[in-house]
């Protein structure tokens, strides 16, 4: 095990919710000396919301050891991805707590690899209870129209989860993709009906433009889609209502088809360049953090790449670059 790897806090509450003991690294995990947690409201201690606090008790009594993830907030800082180990510690209600980012910080391409693999395959079974519970119940016709529109916020968070379980998977895997021809413009199309709902929602269009001639490009499109449909909705979600995001194909150099996406809402910094696409690092990934990381990872198996720079009228614009 790494030195990141124990980088982690140890928290028991009483039912009342109030912090019994805490140890480990607090000041780094949760930006407080552990003396200054005990005895303190477990939603202060990682920074969240005393309704997400009762909910993450009640996990941790069912004593099923669950993983959950919340984003602590401390101050003016902004929020730190938490990873929480739920469970029961000598009758207690206890996490083990871990920030994601520094768990990932420096750790080599194995490691990350790794982790996401571990967490994916955590979120998978009980997001599919989840999601069959209410499909179930979206088909009783009885239902008033506030609970018909909490089960439409219900499976919007499902659709959510499940797109942050391909990004963690899709960055996991490093088998040899098998690459076919395809259409940039379809590719692009397909990856937009994936989130069609997101989009429709946010009332948001996603326009393509292509130029003449664009020979097809070599991908696997059941790995790459996914992956673009996340980064386009991450644009979208920026936008406001009733406007569209600019897509466009065109010809690259000999060999190369390139894709430029803008996204006028998001402001690359020079401080921000050089994170951009680290995990967890960008703030143009919205969302989990992952979804820039995870395309480049992408499309440089599949011997493409990304890049983005500050747009000439603000934002920023993204050059994908694909193998014909």
């Amino acid at each position: 095990m790494t030195v990141q790897l124990l980088q982690a806090v140890q928290l028991s509450w009483s039912p009342s919710l109030r912090v019994t003991r805490a140890g480990g690294d607090c000041e780094s995990v949760l930006r407080r000396p552990a003396s200054e947690m005990v005895d303190r409201p477990l939603e202060v201690v990682l920074g969240t919301t005393a309704e997400k606090a009762r909910a993450i008790d009640a996990l941790a009594r069912e004593d099923r050891r669950a993983v959950e993830f919340l984003p602590g907030t401390f101050g003016a800082q902004d929020p730190v991805q938490l990873r929480l180990a739920l469970g029961l510690d000598a009758g207690e209600a206890s996490a083990v707590v871990v920030d994601l980012k520094a768990l990932l910080q420096d750790a080599p391409p194995v490691q990350l690899s790794g982790l996401a693999s571990q967490l994916s395959h955590e979120l998978r079974n009980p997001l599919s209870s989840v999601k069959m519970a209410v499909q179930t119940l979206a088909r009783n016709t009885g239902l008033s129209e506030r609970d018909q529109r909490r089960l439409t916020i219900a499976n919007r968070e499902v659709r959510t989860l499940e797109r942050m379980l391909w990004l963690l998977s899709e960055y996991a895997r490093d088998s040899t993709p098998t690459l076919e021809p395809h259409a940039a413009r379809t590719l692009l199309e397909e990856a937009a009906a994936v989130v069609a709902p997101e989009l429709a929602e946010r009332q948001v269009e996603v326009r393509v433009t292509e130029s003449a001639e664009v020979p097809r490009v070599r991908v696997e499109p059941g790995r790459l889609r996914p992956v673009l449909a996340q980064v386009l909705l991450n644009v979208a979600m920026g936008q406001a209502a009733g406007t569209q995001v600019p897509v466009t194909i065109h010809p690259g150099p000999p060999g190369r088809v390139r894709v430029v996406l803008e996204d006028m809402a998001g402001t690359l910094s020079e401080e921000e360049r050089d994170s951009l696409f680290v995990p967890f690092e960008s703030s143009l990934a919205r969302g989990a953090g992952l979804s820039l990381a995870a395309l480049r990872r992408v499309l440089v198996h599949q011997g493409g790449d990304v890049s983005a720079e500050a747009g000439p009228h603000g934002g920023t614009v993204f050059t994908l670059t694909f193998t014909v």
